[in-house]
């Protein structure tokens, strides 16, 4: 057998199941580890960042726009802590990140004597914020251990995994076994019975309607077949753009749907937990509840479904349509009813400038494949329930989580999974400024991304609370900006400027053809008009 460090294992491993990026920090607990990746260099490409968030919410980018495992590495205890709001925002969008963290000596786990980033429990930590983690306690074990987190990253919900090696295990030689080989993933299979009750369900519906969130975004042509043959509207709200383009007749942002459903007999969620309807807007005996999704334990979360398909959509969904046939008539198009709601919800969400005329010039100069990542700021809110998505994965969003500052790092990490594509990142000034420092890895690593700042020197979405909500008690939400444009050039990147759309559409013209140059728009905005009329829709039924 070959003698190998730890750190060769584990290296070696990673690029037996298709690691072909390591977004991560190197110190002193891993420093074997990145020896192992120079001696690998051809192999693994390492991107490093200015801070163990900016590696954990790359690997999310990567993550999400691909649909595929994505690798960050961060040092114990600080390292790994300053990187647990990727995790969580990776845990709450199931996304398949995978946390390869460092860990101080073996034999010095646990017993509190203060080694450096020694941190209470560390495992229980990661443990926490994933679905699977381990230890790697002796290098003939790295093959086997990364075998297997990529094994429970793949299978059943893709949320994150994580494994800690210690850096003394690392640092070991001992004879090795061949990389274990990538196992295929596990899906729970397609219960037979439930389909055809959801098909029998669903076809003598007189206004089914279908939710669709993040686990639906690799069925999207079999989504858009069950909606024409149903002749339903297809709604999302974040996670679920574009899994039917938004220019289909039948796709439908989530607040107009507030209307339909008070009609609905049957409404279907694929890869959705459909929180909003069933938590807001009432249910009654007159509506029955299906849901298609890959975890069990989300079927009960909101309330009791009538029919609960656990299973992949990608798996679910051909069944349904083969069954449903049995069941369906010929339905007449809903094309002219969706054309006069969705005119009616145009005219209700006007008064939304200047975010409209900004997001609609963004949504021309992206093109067909564009990737938009969306962020905690007014132009954000907006672009959720106005802004179309053409194609599954182009929509990027933190989902539930609400994660202040993760947009621009996470738009790296999905510019460098698709670097033909054009990849845009709208950000605010106070979040942007969480993670602004990564502007110097896109500088180093010639990363492209676009990124919009809507600059108006407040947290001010918090502000505008503070205004309506508390009787004007603004405290801690003005903020003291740099020169946007100057801070840009300043690291090497592109600095520009627009004030107005089609200043911002000349602006994203020469971004979009800068290659290897991060760019950074800044946009003077002042005080924008709320979208918390859609937030809280009243409820409708029940």
């Amino acid at each position: 057998m070959l003698r190998q460090t730890g750190g060769h294992a584990v290296v070696d491993a990673l690029i037996a199941h298709g690691v072909r990026v390591l977004y991560g920090l190197p110190g002193i607990q891993n420093d074997w580890l990145y020896n192992a990746l120079y001696d690998r260099r051809d192999h693994i490409r390492v991107i490093h960042t200015r801070h163990e968030q900016g590696a954990g919410f790359m690997a999310l980018g990567q993550a999400l726009a691909t649909g595929q495992p994505a690798l960050f590495n961060v040092v114990p205890g600080p390292g790994l802590l300053n990187a647990t709001a990727a995790l969580a925002t990776a845990y709450g969008l199931c996304a398949p990140v995978v946390c390869l963290t460092g860990q101080i000596p073996s034999h010095q786990i646990g017993r509190g004597i203060g080694v450096l980033h020694e941190i209470p429990d560390q495992l229980g930590v990661l443990g926490s914020l994933t679905k699977w983690a381990a230890r790697v306690n002796h290098p003939a074990e790295a093959p086997e251990q990364v075998a297997q987190a990529f094994h429970q990253v793949r299978s059943g919900c893709p949320r994150p995994v994580g494994l800690e090696v210690p850096m003394d295990v690392l640092q070991e030689e001992a004879p090795m076994a061949p990389s274990t080989a990538p196992r295929a993933p596990w899906s729970p299979p397609v219960d037979e019975d439930r389909i055809d009750q959801a098909a029998r369900i669903l076809g003598r519906a007189e206004n089914p309607i279908l939710f669709v969130g993040g686990g639906a975004q690799d069925a999207g042509p079999l989504v858009t077949e069950l909606a024409e043959m149903l002749q339903a509207p297809v709604v999302a709200y974040r996670t679920g753009h574009g899994v039917v383009d938004g220019r289909h007749p039948l796709s439908l942002f989530l607040p107009p749907a507030h209307e339909y459903w008070k009609k609905a007999d049957a409404a279907l969620a694929i890869g959705s937990n459909m929180r909003i309807p069933l938590s807001q807007w009432g249910v009654d005996e007159g509506l029955q509840i299906l849901r298609i999704d890959v975890d069990p334990t989300s079927h009960h979360r909101i309330r009791r479904p009538d029919v609960a398909i656990t299973a992949r959509a990608e798996d679910a969904l051909p069944r349904l349509l083969e069954r449903l046939p049995r069941y369906n008539r010929a339905r007449p198009s809903r094309a002219e009813e969706m054309r006069t709601l969705k005119g009616r919800w145009s005219r209700q969400i006007a008064y939304l400038e200047p975010q409209l005329s900004f997001l609609r010039v963004i949504r021309e100069e992206l093109g067909e494949e564009g990737i938009f990542v969306d962020e905690l700021t007014q132009v954000g809110f907006v672009s959720r329930i106005a802004m179309p998505a053409y194609r599954p994965r182009t929509f990027l969003s933190c989902g539930y989580q609400g994660t202040l500052g993760y947009g621009f790092p996470t738009a790296l990490g999905a510019k460098v999974a698709h670097p033909q594509v054009p990849v845009l990142s709208i950000t605010g000034d106070g979040g942007f400024l969480f993670a602004a420092q990564e502007l110097a890895t896109a500088v180093q690593h010639r990363i492209a991304l676009v990124t919009v700042i809507f600059d108006n020197r407040q947290y001010g979405n918090v502000q505008q609370m503070q205004r309506t909500l508390y009787g004007g008690r603004v405290i801690a939400t003005d903020l003291h900006n740099p020169d946007f444009v100057a801070l840009a050039q300043a690291f090497g990147a592109q600095g520009l400027r627009a004030t107005t759309p089609e200043e911002l559409r000349s602006a994203l013209r020469q971004a979009f053809a800068t290659d290897h140059v991060p760019t950074l728009i800044q946009v003077p905005v002042g005080d924008m008009p709320t979208v918390d009329r859609f937030r809280n829709l009243p409820r409708v039924r029940g």
